[in-house]
């Protein structure tokens, strides 16, 4: 596509290396789940009140909990059998 003109412009001049809320800077914590049961992996999300990762397995629906401690592990990779 060299040499074309586009019929559009995109204006990303609101995507600032200083905005607080850019993924880059401020990243939402997970946690990386192996789920035994169907052999899949999937990314657990910290709760909205910020005491626990829960999520489920995206195949079965199994649940799983991982409560934020202070005696916790500094671990982001889980296998859940």
């Amino acid at each position: 596509m060299s040499g074309e003109e586009r019929d559009y412009k995109l204006d990303v001049s609101s995507l600032g290396a200083d905005d607080k809320q850019s993924p880059a800077t401020n990243p939402r914590p997970f946690l990386s789940v192996l789920f035994e049961c169907c052999g899949v992996y999937q990314r657990i999300y910290r709760d909205a009140a910020g005491d626990a990762y829960r999520g489920r397995c995206p195949r079965c629906g199994r649940g799983v909990c991982f409560p934020i401690g202070r005696d916790g592990t500094s671990s982001r990779f889980f296998r859940v059998s």
